[in-house]
């Protein structure tokens, strides 16, 4: 059996730029379809990880451990995206270094980001309606419903800076996974390469705009449940401002943004830059 080896870092920019021309030129309908299930595997990934550590999460003295369970239970998600082939838009924030190389047309990359974007949503947005309307939020005595609206009222009432910078951070490293993912050769390379960076930006708290497609739809339902509510001792001025319009002013859009900026400039221009043929 013949082995593939593992590339080195100049490599893998080659490897990036390839893919990012195969993903440009994907037809609509397979952009979504696989954009769908990329959302869908990243919420089933959010719900399993609040499931795991809700009751660690809310105690202040295990707070921190709280979020290296969530961020263990995180790292399946995008393992599942990538070894799948699926599409999801964080990671395909990469295509600029094929752009850079003027191998894909700004265009065509977005695209991509569009109809992907799109897609993720979709996905993420069906889990969480599934999960709320399975009562699996009823777990816990209902804490796990009442750590839903947390959550999602967080996202929603950070500052668009705040949510912004997060953005960068969280994205910077969901996209280094996917970078040195391209460097591996074997399913259990890939696996481990994504773990690590994956599991880092969760436990620092850092936002994906794609696991908030899944975080806050699900509190903004969860909150219809009057036993989640008051077990989550919310204000009713707090939880008005968790809704659909701020699921998108407040969250989507800033951290959206820094995860392009955290993908594209740091990785994606920056390796282009530093490795790319003279």
């Amino acid at each position: 059996m013949q082995l593939v080896k593992d590339l080195k870092p100049a490599e893998i920019l080659d490897t990036a730029i390839e893919t990012g021309v195969v993903k440009s030129g994907g037809s609509f309908l397979r952009l979504l379809i696989l954009g769908f299930l990329a959302g869908a595997f990243i919420a089933f990934a959010g719900a399993g990880s609040n499931t795991a550590a809700f009751n660690l999460l809310m105690d202040p003295g295990t707070f921190g451990l709280g979020k290296v369970l969530a961020g263990t239970i995180f790292t399946v998600g995008l393992m599942m995206v990538i070894l799948t082939g699926t599409e999801l838009f964080t990671g395909n924030v990469l295509i600029l270094a094929a752009v850079a190389d003027k191998r894909v047309s700004i265009g065509r990359m977005l695209r991509n980001w569009g109809i992907v974007y799109m897609g993720n949503l979709l996905g993420a947005v069906v889990i969480a309606a599934a999960v709320y309307y399975s009562g699996q939020l009823g777990g816990g005595d209902s804490m796990l419903g009442a750590f839903t609206i947390k959550t999602a009222s967080a996202k929603v009432s950070l500052s668009f800076g705040k949510a912004f910078m997060l953005g960068i951070l969280c994205n910077w490293l969901v996209c280094v996974a996917v970078w040195i993912s391209f460097s591996a050769g074997s399913v259990a390379g890939k696996i481990g390469a994504i773990f690590f960076p994956i599991w880092l930006f969760v436990t620092c708290g850092f936002e994906h705009s794609i696991a908030n497609m899944y975080f806050i739809p699900a509190g903004i339902l969860a909150k219809a449940n009057e036993t989640f509510v008051a077990k989550s001792g919310m204000a009713a001025e707090v939880l008005e401002h968790l809704n659909w319009i701020s699921f998108f002013t407040d969250n989507l859009i800033p951290v959206t943004l820094g995860n392009i900026v955290g993908g594209g400039v740091f990785v994606a221009l920056v390796y282009w830059l530093v490795s790319r043929k003279a």
